[in-house]
């Protein structure tokens, strides 16, 4: 195949981003939209650049070894990627090259003015927009000038920039090539950029305009301030006109000059308000071209607009897709569940068929829709009162949305479909036999499951999990489960309320609810401590698991000297809590069974830090802190005005509390024990998959929806490219962060506290299990690099039960999100953790080893060294 050097920009379009590169393939594309204009030009295409790269040899090696490297390899890649600069540069460009180059300025004017810019393969894509990665450059002037230029343009592929850039994204270097945009360049009057989109809220209905006077580079590095326009339904809704003390302009010759303005015209706005409705209107044609938000540099020469680039906004988070037109608002699975990472397509779909709610899926992430129940005030004032007991930032973030009168419609008074938010204890009697009989009753069932699946294989499996989902969602939904939950929940919540009022007490109910019993999570974390009991004693075992990487190693750890035994308590302990892991509700995360070695920095952490019989000692000491704090309050009680009713109204709801607290946490282990039995199920019939040769490896199923899986199965036919695409897709969610409530319009609220009674300084945060602990800041991100002192903080983005392990190697918690009731703040209660939760970018504002000070009674976090 003949290779060509060069196309007419209008050649181009969005199909052929591997040919020109994004930028052309996304200018190409434009030039061919009526009504748009885009400066001609042409596009040095990546065979040019392939061609350059073989020419020197050493440019191949140096890209192999820049590929084992990874984003905190800082000092080899500063070093790598400047050696592969300047061996680019050096290369002189073949003549038959240079000549397509030199034709084409011919025929756009040889001595006219262009834009060199660079065109990424991996550029302006949906999922990473590369934005001020590569290097462009104005007003090159004369053929030498403008090949010189398509020279630094191809090394700029390997600034350290967008190398660490492709680093972070997981895109290789090697499958990257660099083509050249070379344009006529445009003298403006004013230029800037236009978000389709606000880049900082995500509502899609409101266009933002940054202009400023002259060329802008100007304002892109940062040299001076913009105008701002923001724009909503054909209206500019605010305006700030900025002193733009300098603009940067073009010389004749070539080059730039940063030009000083003289006073009146600093005060000027660089566009009328006509204009920048205008230049909104051809962004939104262009927003429809593309199919999603685009981030636009314009240009204003002689009263018309330019478009110079268009490239996806990447940092917005998507919307979960509806069949109307209504407004609608959404509030956040992940943040309930303590697990805001993305989900892949697999633990989606499962989840969406096992749960209770109906969810809608955007950005690998699950919301409901709270649209209806907000829109009756009877169910919105049960809503928002259960959502702001566990969780204060999402019913601010919802109360900021119904204080604008016109998102939500307002509808006569419904059901409000579901438990209510407070008022009167739940109709059942303080009875142990309760929790009793509704664990026994999840266990027979989950026998069950175990034992019918088992013979179970091919599209007969299939049918049978439709049948155990619903039966899942019965067992969930039992009537009995849920008003144990409520009564203890509501006994938490009066003790904390009545206590307040009576005795100024905060979060009374957090010491009185110390080591209550059949917390299964709680005992997860205590059973650990007994495996390193059986490990401690055993040096060899300690040396050996100090070492270990396969996660077959409890195989070889039976050999050594105490090693059965101690395999024994590891196996024992996987058999009770082996279906867990880190974000567990997604069905497609490596269990604990699956994965054993993530538990072992824990126990070697317990080994190191406890002793012998900790478990036992600790949770004793909790019931007896628990019981001296009751007779404290009750006689506390006692003698006030009329104490005799206050005291046996308290003694009655700490029972209750005490009684039913534990179970809170149980009916989440049945459903992720039942979950372990459906994904070895689901795995046995990926792996028949892959012998049959359907799919090249076994998790390619997980980016299957359930059905798709089924179809799989039945069929013996899968899109390989739907897999490829929906991995990439995946990959691309774990850069977006979630919202905890999120519109319709793709506005993101995540709430503010509102609290002006904290420290200067301080992160403000829930209060969820009371008490003031100082000490070092261990910020973890991933449970299986844990490396735990005595004494230690955990600082974490959240933590879900299998967490529970670390808390008892801590002395306090801080973590990102989280709610009263949810699984860390109990469990830190349990164990007596000063606790805040809900304290935004803790892990980024928190630096690891630093000294902190955690306030758990009043809701912050003081950063003391």
């Amino acid at each position: 195949m003949n290779e060509q050097y060069v196309w007419d920009l209008r050649a181009a379009d969005e199909t052929q981003g591997a040919i020109v590169g994004g930028k052309g393939a996304h200018l190409g594309g434009l030039s061919r939209l009526e009504g748009i204009r885009v400066p001609g030009g042409f596009c040095v295409t990546t065979d040019a650049f392939r061609r350059i790269m073989t020419e020197a040899p050493s440019i191949a090696e140096r890209l192999e070894q820049l590929s084992h490297l990874g984003p905190d390899d800082r000092e080899a890649t500063r070093t790598l990627s400047a050696e592969l600069r300047r061996t680019i540069e050096g290369v002189t460009i073949p003549g038959d090259l240079a000549a397509e180059v030199t034709g084409a300025l011919a025929r756009f004017g040889e001595q006219s003015a262009y834009a060199v810019r660079s065109s990424a393969t991996a550029e302006d894509l949906p999922t990473a927009s590369f934005a001020g990665q590569q290097d462009t450059y104005l007003n090159v002037v004369g053929p030498e000038a403008v090949l010189q230029h398509i020279s630094r343009c191809w090394a700029s592929l390997f600034t350290e920039r967008a190398v660490v850039y492709r680093q972070r994204n997981g895109i290789d270097h090697r499958t990257v090539h660099m083509a050249v945009v070379v344009q006529r360049m445009v003298f403006p009057d004013a230029s800037g950029i236009l978000f389709t989109a606000d880049p900082v809220t995500g509502n899609r209905k409101v266009a933002t305009v940054d202009a400023g006077f002259g060329l802008g580079e100007a304002l892109v590095s940062g040299l001076v301030n913009p105008d701002v326009f923001t724009v909503r339904d054909g209206e500019i809704i605010a305006r700030t006109i900025a002193a733009k003390q300098r603009a940067l302009y073009a010389l004749p010759a070539g080059g730039t000059q940063e030009v000083v303005l003289d006073s009146r015209q600093q005060e000027q706005p660089a566009l009328t308000d006509a204009q920048a409705l205008g230049l909104v209107q051809l962004g939104r044609r262009i927003e429809a071209h593309f199919g999603c938000p685009q981030d636009i540099e314009w240009c204003l020469a002689d009263d018309d607009f330019l478009v110079v680039q268009s490239r996806p906004i990447t940092t917005l988070f998507p919307i979960p897709e509806a069949d109307d037109e209504d407004n609608h608002l959404y509030v956040s699975v992940g943040h309930q569940q303590m697990m805001t990472d993305p989900m892949t397509p697999l633990g989606l779909s499962v989840w969406r068929l096992t749960a209770m709610a109906t969810m809608q899926e955007a950005g690998g992430r699950l919301f409901v829709d709270v649209t209806r129940r907000l829109a009756s005030p009877a169910s919105r004032t049960a809503l928002l009162d259960l959502m702001g007991r566990g969780d204060p930032l999402v019913r601010d973030a919802l109360e900021t949305v119904l204080d604008r009168d016109d998102f939500v419609p307002s509808l006569p008074d419904a059901d409000p479909g579901g438990p209510p938010a407070g008022g009167a204890p739940a109709p059942i009697e303080t009875d142990p036999a309760l929790v009793t009989e509704l664990v026994e009753r999840s266990e027979a069932s989950i026998e069950a499951l175990r034992r019918d699946i088992r013979t179970r294989t091919g599209p007969e499996l299939f049918d049978f999990l439709v049948e155990a989902f619903e039966e899942h969602k019965r067992v969930l939904g039992d009537r009995l489960s849920m008003q144990v939950i409520m009564a203890g929940m509501e006994a938490t919540w009066w003790l904390n309320d009545q206590l307040r009022e009576w005795l100024g007490e905060k979060n009374a109910a957090d010491t009185l609810t110390l080591s209550a019993p059949g917390n299964i999570t709680s005992e997860m974390g205590l059973a650990l401590l007994d495996v390193a009991d059986v490990i401690r004693p055993r040096p060899e075992v300690v040396a050996f698991l100090q070492g270990v990487e396969d996660e077959d190693f409890l195989d070889e750890l039976a050999k050594l000297p105490g090693g059965a035994e101690a395999r024994d308590a590891i196996e024992a302990y996987l058999d009770r809590y082996g279906m867990r892991c880190v974000g567990e509700i997604d069905i497609t995360r490596p269990r604990w069974r699956e994965r054993p070695t993530t538990l072992v920095p824990v126990i070697l952490d317990n080994v190191r830090n406890a002793e012998p019989g900790a478990a036992a000692r600790r949770f004793e000491h909790g019931r007896h802190e628990a019981l001296k704090k009751e007779q404290d309050v009750l006689s506390r009680l006692r003698a006030l005005p009329d104490g005799d009713r206050k005291a046996d109204e308290t003694k009655r709801m700490i029972d209750r509390v005490r009684t039913f607290i534990g179970y809170r946490e149980y009916p989440k282990y049945g459903i992720i024990s039942r979950y372990f039995l459906y994904k070895q199920a689901l795995m046995a019939e990926a792996e028949r998959l892959v012998r049959a040769g359907v799919i090249s490896d076994k998790e390619d199923v997980f980016y299957l929806t359930f059905q798709e899986f089924h179809d799989a199965v039945r069929t013996h036919q899968v899109d390989a490219g739907l897999i490829r695409v929906r991995r990439e897709a995946f990959q691309s969610y774990h850069a977006l962060t979630p919202p905890r409530v999120l519109t319709s319009d793709g506005e993101t609220l995540n709430g503010a506290y509102r609290r002006d009674d904290v420290p200067p300084g301080a992160l403000v945060g829930l209060p969820v299990s009371a008490g003031t602990v100082e000490g070092r800041a261990r910020v973890i991100l991933d449970m299986a690099r844990a490396d735990l002192e005595a004494g230690d903080i955990l600082v974490t983005s959240y933590t879900d039960p299998s967490w529970s392990p670390l808390f008892v190697g801590i002395t306090g918690l801080v973590t990102e999100v989280g709610g009263l009731m949810t699984h860390g703040a109990v469990i830190a209660r349990e164990y007596g953790l000063p606790a805040v939760v809900g304290v935004e970018r803790a892990t980024q504002l928190i630096r690891d080893g630093q000294r902190i000070r955690v306030h758990g009674t009043d809701g912050y976090v003081e950063i003391l060294s």
